[in-house]
């Protein structure tokens, strides 16, 4: 079984910006360099198989590109304690309509429509019992910009240090 899910993957001036931004949060588990990215729709375990059709479907999807940028940062709790600190991005709209092409191509392959509202954001942290998190982050988060012009198919294997992942397809939109 594979743990697949469909995200963008983020270029490095992005990334520097969310790393930089990282600490004075105890008992966070910050995310590496090579973890960073906006998860457009979580799939879950599937065969190989069924891994193939899902890269298939997705090779589809035409969405144009358009233009994103680091937004706000926010929390998301569990049973009242904040579990993980992300930071969203905007424009929502553009991002929501790529989840929803993601969604149907994932639909006609069988994956179940994902019940929860979509939030764009970039994890940068979990943990339980993270101290400090409500100030966090300690500085503003620059509000950086890319061409949003494809997404990538992952797989994530839990590691020694928390998950791996690896682009297994890309899908480039039209320009």
């Amino acid at each position: 079984m594979m743990r697949l899910f469909v995200g963008l993957e983020l270029p490095a001036p992005v990334k520097a910006a969310l790393i930089a931004s990282m600490g004075g949060v105890a008992g966070a588990r910050w995310q590496r360099d090579e973890q960073l990215h906006l998860t457009l729709r979580f799939i879950g375990a599937v065969d190989r198989h069924q891994a193939l059709d899902v890269a298939a479907a997705l090779g589809r999807v035409n969405i144009r590109p358009f233009r994103a940028e680091l937004g706000a940062p926010g929390h998301f709790e569990h049973r009242g304690r904040i579990d993980t600190l992300w930071v969203g991005v905007r424009p929502a709209e553009p991002l929501a309509a790529l989840a929803r092409a993601v969604n149907a191509a994932l639909a006609g392959v069988g994956i179940a429509p994902d019940p929860r509202a979509f939030v764009p954001h970039i994890s940068v942290a979990r943990g339980r019992g993270m101290i400090g998190a409500t100030g966090w982050p300690q500085a503003p988060i620059a509000a950086l910009g890319w061409v949003v012009d494809g997404f990538a198919l992952f797989e994530s294997r839990m590691g020694k240090d928390g998950s791996d992942y690896q682009v297994i397809a890309r899908r480039n939109v039209k320009h």
